[in-house]
């Protein structure tokens, strides 16, 4: 196994203990660590596995967010490139949820390729998930609500995978579907 992949399977490490302890807000309350794996395959998809940077990112993505691990922590350990990238898809936590919403569907088209193919996996996995196991406490409409902001997220994120682009449709199709029970 090439040096990069180790560095891969350290951030699938890393992200797990990070994550331990959290759920994904679904009825399943899968473990969150399934989350930023899918979220890796995406990219690693996406990138015919050219992009171990991007994978460790994918993984890491919620690290700072999520579970408050410090930049420097995950600069130190998987480097500047990587540290760049999740701060990169990272939200301020300090502003409130609506306006944390409105800022990404501003600012997705002035992310970088790479960062835009991170943050197309992770509304992929997202909507996935709301088509399988939304959370119980979410009516059709928030749920739709959900789906329409996603979709606004993502055409911000265009042009830089048409294949990731094609599965984040097929997700959203589903998670809309969903709602309807087809």
């Amino acid at each position: 196994m090439s040096m990069p992949w180790i560095s891969v399977l350290r951030a699938a490490d890393a992200a797990a203990r990070w994550h331990l302890h959290q759920r994904r807000k679904g009825a399943a309350q899968e473990p969150y660590i399934n989350h930023l794996l899918e979220v890796a395959m995406l990219v690693a998809q996406a990138t015919d596995g050219n992009d171990p940077d991007l994978v460790m990112a994918a993984l890491l993505h919620d690290a700072i967010e999520d579970q408050e691990v410090p930049r420097a922590v995950i600069a130190d350990a998987f480097g500047e490139q990587v540290a760049a990238l999740v701060e990169e898809v990272t939200d301020d936590k300090s502003l409130p949820q609506a306006e944390r919403k409105r800022l990404q569907v501003a600012h997705a088209h002035e992310k970088t390729d790479r960062a835009k193919i991170l943050k197309l996996a992770d509304k992929t996995s997202n909507l996935r998930a709301m088509a399988t196991s939304p959370p119980p406490d979410w009516s059709v409409k928030r749920r739709l609500d959900y789906i329409r902001w996603g979709r606004d997220v993502v055409a911000g994120l265009t042009g830089v995978s048409p294949r990731l682009e094609q599965e984040f449709e097929r997700a959203a199709q589903d998670a809309e579907r969903s709602t309807i029970g087809r």
